[in-house]
């Protein structure tokens, strides 16, 4: 079993967060804490194994409070301001969620934040063979499926994406945040505002583009940390 605290400011936060841990086996809740010197009290004494938390804390804010541990849990910060993720990343949280965050991406962090006994794993299961794991979107009035091996990248086309494959393209009615939120983070990464490509398809990362198939696509400054994470696997 998992211990957890949440660290946030708006009770509806709680709720939402709490509600979303109650999906998932083996989490625990240890503590609702509405502020990080509540949050510092708690954790002087006890041990939890994942924090939720909140950047825009009264008394002390979030990244403050993280610099003040002599040892963290693992960390998934839940905020609404995008603009601190490099930051977060280099204080080596496990994942950064923008509010409003879905079930599914919630989901995605805790299992990249924790290791869960064999018998009590929450994550989804995407099929161990590439060729043949694939989703659902919506174009042309019809939901069409496509196969994941087969996307170079997808690129945002204001309310709309643009799923690039090898020989041909795709436009759906979608946000590329909500396509995103359909990948699994294994194969996939975005690396722009308006770019998500496949790992499998990158030929080379140079400077501030990266490569897939024929195509240059930039890294976007917000997204320079998640890149250098894949370099790093």
């Amino acid at each position: 079993m998992s211990r957890y605290i949440i660290i946030d400011d708006e009770p509806i936060a709680h709720e939402i967060i709490k509600d979303y841990c109650d999906l998932i086996p083996g989490l625990e809740l240890a503590k609702h804490c509405y502020d990080a010197l509540e949050a510092l009290e708690y954790l002087r004494i006890h041990q939890v194994d994942l924090l939720f938390l909140d950047l825009n804390l009264p008394k002390l804010k979030g990244f403050d409070f993280l610099r003040s541990l002599p040892k963290k849990p693992k960390v998934i910060v839940t905020t609404a301001y995008q603009e601190y993720a490099l930051e977060g990343y280099e204080l080596e949280i496990e994942d950064y969620l923008l509010k409003p965050f879905s079930f599914e991406r919630f989901l995605k962090a805790v299992n990249k934040a924790l290791t869960f006994e064999k018998n009590n794993t929450p994550k989804i299961v995407y099929r161990n063979n590439i060729d043949t794991a694939s989703i659902f979107v919506y174009a042309d009035k019809k939901h069409i499926q496509v196969k994941l091996h087969e996307v170079m990248y997808i690129e945002a086309a204001g309310n709309y994406a643009k799923i690039v494959f090898e020989h041909t393209q795709l436009v759906v009615r979608t946000a590329i945040s909500e396509v995103m939120n359909k990948l699994p983070e294994e194969t996939f990464i975005r690396v722009h505002k308006s770019f998500i490509v496949s790992k499998n398809n990158i030929r080379n990362i140079e400077g501030n583009r990266i490569m897939v198939h024929e195509t240059y696509i930039p890294i976007g400054n917000f997204y320079k940390a998640q890149v250098h994470k894949l370099l790093t696997e």
